[in-house]
């Protein structure tokens, strides 16, 4: 096994090369580079600057001529692309960009004035707290309910939560958030949770009970929003992957020499009907903690890891794409290794070097 994870490991190196190179690729290719949002926004302030005053006879006259009309200096465009490193050709400057990176040195970003790294450790709380308590109410909810939907198969209690199940899976996460805003945040109805922030203003006052309550008070409608959307898949997967593995022969075998229900389902089934579901662990952790949670953080107007990413493709902020993109893949191939060694850990019979052999 020690060599197994060295391979897997190694693997990662090239892997997140190609990721990065091809994103890199794909970046550097996109209309609208960082120098032109800046000049944008130049030339919008200039435009706005330029007033036009009222005279006698009804006669208009320009006071300032927009700099933007004019055009803008070469040599100002220069030193925009010195100071955004664009003067270096594209190939050192991904070099340079994954020699840093390989020490967690992102940069700083272009429009913030900030470390990327500090930027990233300031939003991660939040999207932690997003992450970390629905990934716990979707599997606390989804594996129990697919094991009894499958030992309750064609039952009423399989149809009516089926019916639930399929509305949850219909209704998007972002929509539910609103609805929820609308009946539960002083939408329409109750004005019974807040309605933006993972705190109150008064947070640090509190006393540690108290700071309990308000972080729960605050996360509640955004976790429920985000857990609604996720939990259906989970359920149904669960279902199947149990009701394939209850009518297989070996479980036939085991009833037929006396065991009880119970010992089938925890002995024999449940390890192999949960091999699927924590092989799809690892792409539900990073969906939730990160891609999830964007419009959840957006509606609810929470500062996490996926509106942080959201705004910097929005501005072509590199530092801040690149970095956030260079950490979801590291964690996404962390994961993936965990999940295997996860598979051995349920299941015994499973050698991946063997396989590999």
């Amino acid at each position: 096994m020690a060599s197994y994870i060295l391979r897997r490991l190694l693997l990662m190196i090239p892997t997140l090369l190609g990721i990065m190179l091809l994103n890199f690729i794909i970046v550097q290719a996109a209309p609208g580079g960082p120098i032109d949002q800046l000049l944008a926004r130049f030339e919008g302030m200039d435009s706005m600057a330029s007033t036009r005053l009222d005279v006698g006879g009804g006669e208009v006259v320009t006071q300032d001529e927009s700099r933007g009309s004019r055009g803008v200096d070469p040599r100002f465009i220069e030193q925009l692309e010195q100071q955004f490193g664009f003067d270096r050709p594209a190939h050192e400057r991904f070099l340079g960009m994954i020699r840093d990176y390989a020490t967690f040195d992102f940069g700083n970003s272009f429009f913030r004035d900030r470390p990327v790294v500090s930027l990233m450790i300031e939003r991660l709380p939040v999207s932690i707290s997003l992450g970390l308590w629905t990934t716990l109410l979707v599997y606390l909810i989804s594996i129990p309910l697919g094991i009894r939907k499958a030992l309750h198969h064609g039952s009423s209690f399989d149809v009516w939560t089926s019916g639930l199940v399929i509305v949850g899976y219909a209704i998007p996460g972002f929509l539910f958030a609103i609805l929820l805003i609308v009946l539960f945040a002083g939408g329409s109805y109750w004005d019974l949770f807040p309605l933006r922030g993972l705190t109150s203003p008064n947070f640090e006052e509190l006393s540690t009970l108290g700071k309990i309550q308000d972080y729960f008070w605050h996360i509640a409608l955004p976790v429920v929003a985000m857990t609604i959307g996720s939990f259906a898949t989970l359920t149904m997967l669960t279902k199947n992957s149990f009701l394939d593995e209850i009518h297989k022969q070996y479980v036939l075998t085991a009833r037929a020499k006396g065991a009880s229900d119970r010992r089938v389902l925890y002995g024999h089934v449940f390890r192999n009907g949960m091999l699927i579901i924590i092989a799809g662990l690892p792409s539900a952790l990073v969906t939730i903690f990160f891609t999830g949670s964007l419009l959840i953080e957006v509606i609810f107007s929470l500062e996490g890891l996926g509106l942080l990413g959201f705004e910097a493709v929005m501005q072509r902020d590199y530092p801040v794409i690149f970095g956030t993109l260079y950490l979801y893949t590291l964690i996404g191939l962390i994961l993936k290794l965990i999940s295997d060694l996860t598979y051995v850990w349920v299941d015994p019979r499973i050698d991946f070097e063997t396989r590999e052999s």
